[in-house]
C-alpha cells in the first residue's frame, strides 16, 4: 500500500479543482495484473465543457473503456481532469479525442475507446466516438473492427 501512496498525490487529500483544461492532474498507478486482458470502464455522467464559439455550456456523459497494460488511471485524478473541461472551449469531437490522447499518453493502454453522449443543442445530439489499439497488435485490429462496426 505504501508503494501506491508514493505513486499518487491526489487520493486522500483535499480536492483542488482546476479552472481550465489540466491534463497534468492525471495520475497513473501500476497494474497488478498486466498479463491479463480485462476491461476497465468509467462512466462520467456530469461532464461539461464550453462551446468555443458561443461560450455556452455543453453537457455530456463521457464513457471511457480500456484494456490496461502496465499503468492504469487513478479515478480521482480522472474526475479532476474531466472537471477541468468545465471552463474549456472545445467542440464535442475535440473533447473526446483530447481525452483519449491524454489517457494514451498517461498509461499506454493496449486498447481504449471514449464516447461522448452530448445533450441536444438546437435539436441535434452529437455522440462522438474515438478509439485506439496499440499498433502491430491484435488490439489494433480490434480498434479497426469496433470503429467500422459502430451503430
Amino acid at each position: 500500500m505504501t508503494e501506491l501512496k508514493d505513486q499518487l498525490s491526489l487520493l486522500g487529500r483535499k480536492t483542488e479543482y482546476k479552472q481550465d483544461y489540466a491534463p497534468e492532474v492525471l495520475e497513473a498507478f501500476d497494474n497488478k495484473h498486466p498479463g491479463n486482458d480485462y476491461w476497465v470502464r468509467f462512466n462520467c455522467p456530469e461532464f461539461t465543457s464550453l462551446c468555443p464559439i458561443t461560450g455556452q455550456p455543453d453537457f455530456a456523459e463521457i464513457r471511457i473503456s480500456y484494456i490496461p497494460d502496465v499503468k492504469m488511471v487513478e479515478s480521482k485524478s480522472l474526475k479532476l481532469y474531466l472537471f477541468s473541461f468545465r471552463n474549456h472551449g472545445a467542440f464535442h469531437e475535440d473533447c473526446v479525442n483530447i481525452i483519449m490522447k491524454d489517457l494514451i499518453r498517461l498509461m499506454n493502454p493496449k486498447y481504449i475507446e471514449v464516447t461522448g453522449i452530448f445533450t441536444p443543442r438546437g435539436g441535434i445530439s452529437i455522440y462522438p466516438y474515438a478509439n485506439y489499439g496499440r499498433p502491430g497488435t491484435k488490439y489494433e485490429k480490434m480498434a479497426e473492427h469496433r470503429l467500422m462496426n459502430r451503430e
